[in-house]
Order: C-alpha cells, then sequence, then structure tokens
C-alpha cells in the first residue's frame, strides 16, 4: 500500500509540474483528489489491521456508517491540520454540514493530530 500511495503522490506532482497555461483549479482539483485517495488508501489500511468480523455477529449499518464518517472527518482534519475549511472541501461537502456531524459525533478537535505533510 505504501508504494501505492507514492506512486500516487509521484503521479500527481508530475502532472501538476507539467507545465503550460494549466487552469488555475486544476491544481487545487488534483490536491483534493490526492488527498481523498490518501485518506482511502488510509481506510482500507485501518480495515486490514481490524480482526475479521465474526460471521454470526450481527451487523448494524448505522453504527457502521457512523464509525466510518467519524475516521474520515477525523482524517481529513488531521490531513488539514485542524483546517475545518479545507477539510470541508476535501471531504465535498459544505462547512456547516461538517460542523454539525463534528457536534453529533461529538469529535474533539483537540484530540486530532496534527499531519506531518501539512505541517511541512
Amino acid at each position: 500500500m505504501q508504494e501505492f500511495l507514492a506512486l500516487n503522490g509521484n503521479d500527481v506532482t508530475d502532472h501538476q509540474s507539467g507545465g503550460g497555461a494549466a487552469d488555475p483549479t486544476a491544481s487545487l482539483r488534483l490536491e483534493v483528489l490526492r488527498d481523498l485517495t490518501i485518506a482511502l488508501a488510509r481506510e482500507v489500511e485501518a480495515l486490514k489491521e481490524r480482526n475479521s468480523p465474526d460471521p454470526m455477529r450481527r451487523l448494524n449499518l448505522y453504527k457502521e456508517v457512523r464509525q466510518f464518517e467519524i475516521n474520515l472527518i477525523a482524517c481529513a482534519l488531521a490531513r488539514t491540520g485542524g483546517h475545518q475549511t479545507r477539510a470541508a472541501q476535501l471531504l465535498g461537502v459544505k462547512l456547516t454540514t461538517l460542523n454539525a456531524k463534528i457536534k453529533r459525533y461529538g469529535i474533539d478537535m483537540l484530540t486530532i493530530p496534527a499531519d506531518s505533510e501539512r505541517a511541512a
């Protein structure tokens, strides 16, 4: 998976520096796409780390979706260094929607780790 992330990151960087008069939003769109790809890859890795669910265990769709949303929001906030506006853009939702979900799920902004890639 790490090789995938490295390749994906390099591909986006190569396309961004491709020269020529590019659409000014293209760079932002490529960055958002890269961030979403990384977030998705992290979620896949997190799912691999979980134990295989017991086939007899009863599943609850709402609980599973809730946990997935919490993890995705936390990942987006970490990727943006806690910047909610950029996290909302990254997730493709309105800022008010993100704020409502942060409050509904009780996500503590103080526990969101800063991403080392954004800190640089």
